[in-house]
Parts: C-alpha cells; structure tokens; sequence
C-alpha cells in the first residue's frame, strides 16, 4: 500500500487530485482534437475555448466587474515587480508601498528603477505582522498604493483591505491567497497572482486591471509587460502560457463546484486553526513570530524548541515528518523555522495529520 502524502510546499503547490486526473487524461488527447492539450495551437477555435472558459469562470467565481480585464500573463509575480510600475507610475512618477515582507520589499525596490518609491511604514526586518494604520504614511499624490496580501515567507497576512486616499488606485499581489476568500474587485485598481498557490500550476500569472488604468505605459514599457498591448490581444500577442491557462481554468471550476470562495474561507480558517491552537497550547514548545492579528490562513510559520527555535530540533521535526509523508515543511532558508503552506487543495484530512504529528513530536521532544 503506497505511503500516504500530506504536501504543504509553498510553491509550486498541491493540485486538487481531481483535477490532476482530468489533466492526465487531456495530455493524451485532448477531447475530440486526436492531439494533446499541449500540442493546441493557441491561434486555434479549441483553445479559445480554454481561454473563454476560464475568463468566464474566473469572473464568476471572484465576481469580477466588467469594468476590469483579465490577462493571462508570464514572468511570474517578480515579473509584475516590474510591470505595474511600468504600466502605472506615468501619473504622478511616485508610487506609495506598503512593505510587511520579503516579497513587498523585493517590488518596492523594483518599482525604484521606474519612479520615486514611498515606503508608507518604516521597512525593518523581522517581519512580525502589519503595522498599525496610524503610523502609515501615504502620499495623496501617489501613482498607486501597493501591498502584499500575504507575505509566504513570514507567515503575514492582512485581515482586511487598507484604506488608501480617495482617487488613488490601489495595487495588490495575491499571489498565496488568491481565490480563498471573498474580494470586493472594485476596491482595487489591479489584483495579480501567480498560479502556482492555490490556482493551478507554474507559468501564468492572472493579472485583473480596472480599465481606465490601461493605455498610459512608460515608454520604457517592454510589449510582452504592456498590459494595454496584451488587453488587445486577448493575451494573445505572443504564445501564452496555453497549458498553465488550461489549469488554471480546471482549478477554479473546481473551486466553483466545491462551493466558491466562502466555503475555501471556512476550510482555510478551519484548517489554520488546528495548528495555530497546538502552537499555542505548546507552552512555548512551539511558538509563532507573527502578531496574532497578522498570522496567515496560508503559511502558518512557527518554530520548534522556544522562540528563537533549536536548529538541530527543527531539522528532526522535518525529517520526522518526512518518514511519516508529511513533506516539505521546512521553512524559507530566510527565516529558518518550520512553514506549514494550507493551500485550497490541502485537506483537512491532511491538516490534522500534521496536526496529529506535532503534538507527538511535542511528548517524545518536550525534555
């Protein structure tokens, strides 16, 4: 009997098995085409289909305006590190950032090539949760206010939409949460995200911009990141990434069947839950950095042995948990620690196994 999986990997994650089924199918023939989905020309009436499918889903399922634009993109998030400033600085030339981890700060210095880069709270390392709104600083005359909704690395995650000044588009990556709760699109100018979290697989990046925000790149703007050029073409003005697309699309049908966004947000809060109260019943045995108002429904970041965590402690945690088929819990060579990624397509099942295997870990460890 093969060995049962629980697979908390940040990224690339775990694909619902359903849909991984219906894939493996599709990579032989895809329906009636007598070729593999892979081989599907992207100029061709079969994967339009695919294309019209997921656009179709995708704004069904996040109830996206028809003032907004998908565009199925390449070059990942750190791709869109530069694109959005070249798409939305030209305004004003200043940008407002909202930086509470790795990621934020790695766009925010990307953003410095194109125009002047405000840091809305003072950036300071280690990144423990998101700064109170009072000691923010925004700029009314800024292009946009950019932010993370929830920073992998550290674990942080902000629990509500950030108020920003009236007239000024906001900018959010939801590259990790994407797709796992309800979202009020027109709050924001532009939302993106890569895939490969909770939508589907490495390789396309969903990008959703607000319409008025298209036509005023830096002249600068390569063509492949010109959102108003791709916007034309239906993300057709080169060869798309047509695979990824196709799983993307898969994905969010599943998410669609399994009860859309509010039933992903009860499994999330469910599923996070279960180890953030073993975190804290640990007495100390097991601890988490994160303010507890920023800790993350995605990546529950904890360390194992006290508060600044007992390397040789964690490194048998993982290893622990790797015989058992608990896999790719370690944490970002950053930070160190243990990271727990809870992912749409991680089950509870799963979850409590992890669960499970952390307090018995905790009674043969705890001397």
């Amino acid at each position: 009997m093969a060995q049962q999986i629980s697979y908390f990997s940040p990224g690339p994650a775990k694909i619902p098995e359903e849909v991984l089924r219906g894939l493996q199918e599709s990579l032989i023939h895809y329906k009636d085409t007598n070729v593999s989905v892979l081989e599907l020309s992207h100029r061709s009436k079969d994967f339009d289909a695919i294309l019209q499918k997921a656009e179709t889903v995708i704004r069904e399922v996040l109830d996206v305006p028809g003032n907004y634009k998908l565009l199925f993109m390449q070059g990942g998030g750190t791709g869109q590190f530069a694109a959005v400033p070249l798409n939305l600085i030209s305004r004003t030339g200043k940008a407002d950032y909202i930086v509470t981890g790795s990621w934020s700060s790695k766009a925010a210095k990307e953003a410095a090539k194109y125009g002047s880069v405000n840091l809305v709270v003072p950036e300071g390392q280690p990144y423990t949760g998101v700064p109170d709104r009072s000691c923010w600083k925004l700029d009314p005359d800024a292009s946009y206010v950019y932010y993370c909704a929830n920073e992998t690395v550290e674990g942080v995650e902000f629990q509500s939409v950030p108020e920003v000044p009236p007239g000024v588009p906001l900018v959010c990556d939801m590259s990790s949460n994407y797709f796992t709760r309800s979202v009020d699109v027109s709050k924001f100018g532009l939302i993106y995200g890569g895939a490969q979290k909770n939508i589907g697989c490495a390789g396309v990046t969903l990008v959703i911009v607000r319409d008025d925000l298209l036509g005023n790149p830096l002249p600068t703007c390569p063509v492949v990141l010109d959102y108003t050029v791709m916007t034309k073409h239906r993300s057709l003005y080169n060869t798309p990434p047509t695979f990824p697309i196709h799983v993307l699309g898969e994905v969010i049908a599943w998410v669609k069947k399994e009860g859309g966004l509010a039933e992903m947000e009860r499994r999330s809060l469910e599923k996070s839950k279960i180890l953030y109260s073993i975190i804290e019943e640990s007495h100390g045995f097991y601890s988490s950095p994160v303010d507890p108002g920023s800790r993350s429904r995605m990546n529950v970041v904890f360390r194992v042995g006290g508060a600044a965590g007992e390397e040789d402690l964690e490194k048998k945690f993982v290893d622990a948990a790797s015989q058992l088929g608990l896999l790719s819990l370690k944490g970002h060579r950053s930070v160190g620690g243990i990271r727990a990624s809870l992912y749409n397509a991680l089950t509870l099942a799963d979850v409590q196994r992890l669960g499970q295997f952390m307090k018995k870990f905790q009674q043969e460890n705890k001397a």
